[in-house]
């Protein structure tokens, strides 16, 4: 099972093997070369599994009008259809770690994909706005667990290898978010114009991503023993984060019962990580949700409203892996999160000032603002120093911030209906970018939760 990682006292343990995995073929002809494949298995999962984590959500963003048309949604009402990805982030993601210590976090995340295809099946004919927030809900529950799981997962399998390995799913993820934005109109037009069949196309890529967590559903396979480099020999290492010595996964049955319980709440880095991951979850889902629209009520056409939108996520796919790598080699990521911030007012400034005539770079300002997404999760990893630390830091502060985002799309549709423009929207989003600014500088000083939660 890998669904947790070792204690302290376990981190320089050698797992026992299990049989049939790739572990237990150490001294087997092949054995090498099925630790291989496991690892580019393992790999290709997260690959795919990163590439569903937003679709459900930026492809609505593309039709949303379209949706509301179909539906008869009010403003206020769309605005609570793009608060329901935090909430269920936040009601599901809490959930993670308990079902990951007992069925794995392979299993977990296997059963996540499927909930996001049958989600995207279901939702676009079950009639009704209530019958289309149930089926978003199950997406997104599936969304949330693997949301959670993907931190942890890197931990316990890559170790030595945070940075990279988060920059490479924050990557994917970028690139899902981008393509769902860029393709859905022009893919919803080519097939007749209907927005179901727009949106229900991305139950495939999900399908798809359920396959290579088979392998790992019943912890048939485990970790490379201690001082193996199979993954690095793949891609190329970083080295141990910050000069810290790589930990050695251990049984998930041994971890279950070594891992201490964190009081995250007494972890004033927990706290503001948590909250710095909120407001720029807050930033994203107005962005998603929102930003193509702001474009379309300023004259530019739907096609390129989407375009915009694509290129604001598509941003997200260069620096999601530049930015991790940075930030594992700095002591203190606070600047990271400032530089970002910056990007982000200015993209508004220009939203308000001249949304169409600057329509491209305001794109590009607000997707390198987004990328405080990839540094909250690089943060994440670089703020525990155990793999159960990263498991409960990583539930506490997504649960915690999605819970915190959920107003913000909402306010946004409650204030564009009532206000009849863009206005007061874009200076809340403005307003909220300032404490996103000092929250993400106090969660990137060189601390860790396990010694303030345990004071």
């Amino acid at each position: 099972m890998m669904g947790l990682m070792p204690s302290e006292e376990t981190r320089t343990m050698t797992p026992p093997p299990v049989r049939g995995s790739a572990a237990h073929d150490d001294g087997k002809p092949g054995g090498a070369s099925t630790r291989v494949w496991t690892m580019r298995l393992l790999v290709l999962g997260i690959v795919l599994s990163a590439l569903n984590l937003r679709p459900a959500i930026t492809s609505l963003g593309a039709l949303l009008e379209e949706v509301r048309d179909g539906l008869g949604m009010s403003g206020s009402v769309a605005g609570l259809l793009t608060s329901v990805p935090p909430l269920c982030f936040a009601v599901f993601g809490v959930m993670a770690p308990r079902l990951a210590r007992r069925f794995g976090a392979g299993a977990v995340v296997c059963a996540g994909m499927a909930a996001i295809a049958t989600g995207l099946i279901v939702r676009p004919y079950a009639g009704g706005t209530a019958g289309f927030l149930a089926g978003s809900a199950l997406a997104l529950m599936g969304i949330a667990v693997s949301n959670v799981l993907m931190p942890v997962i890197v931990k316990h399998w890559f170790p030595d290898r945070v940075g990279s390995m988060t920059g490479l799913y924050s990557m994917a993820l970028a690139l899902g978010t981008a393509l769902a934005a860029a393709v859905t109109v022009p893919l919803t037009d080519a097939l007749g114009g209907s927005w179901q069949t727009g949106l229900v196309l991305w139950a495939g890529l999900a399908v798809a991503a359920v396959l290579p967590w088979l392998p790992f559903v019943r912890g048939r396979v485990t970790p490379p023993a201690t001082g193996e480099r199979t993954a690095d020999a793949e891609t190329g290492g970083d080295g141990p984060v910050r000069g810290r010595e790589p930990q050695a996964p251990a049984s998930a049955e041994h971890a279950r019962e070594e891992a201490p319980r964190l009081r995250m709440t007494r972890s004033r880095t927990a706290w503001a990580l948590a909250v710095f991951f909120g407001l720029q979850a807050t930033a994203a889902y107005i962005t998603m949700g929102w930003m193509a629209q702001i474009f379309r009520d300023a004259g530019v056409p739907a096609g390129t409203a989407g375009l915009l939108l694509a290129v604001t996520m598509v941003m997200g796919v260069p620096l999601a892996f530049v930015i991790p790598r940075l930030a594992t080699r700095l002591p203190h990521q606070g600047p990271i999160a400032l530089a970002l911030g910056v990007c982000g007012l200015a993209g508004y400034a220009g939203l308000y000032l001249a949304p169409a005539a600057g329509a491209w770079a305001w794109a590009v300002l607000l997707g390198i603002a987004n990328c405080a997404f990839p540094l909250a999760l690089t943060m994440v990893g670089m703020r525990a120093r155990t793999g159960p630390g990263v498991a409960q830091l990583s539930a506490f502060a997504q649960s915690t911030g999605y819970l915190i985002s959920i107003p913000g799309p909402l306010l946004v549709g409650v204030l564009y209906q009532h206000s009849g423009g863009w206005g007061l929207p874009i200076a809340l989003m403005s307003a909220l970018m300032i404490p996103q600014m000092a929250v993400g500088f106090l969660a990137g000083r060189d601390r860790t939760v396990e010694d303030e939660a345990a004071r």
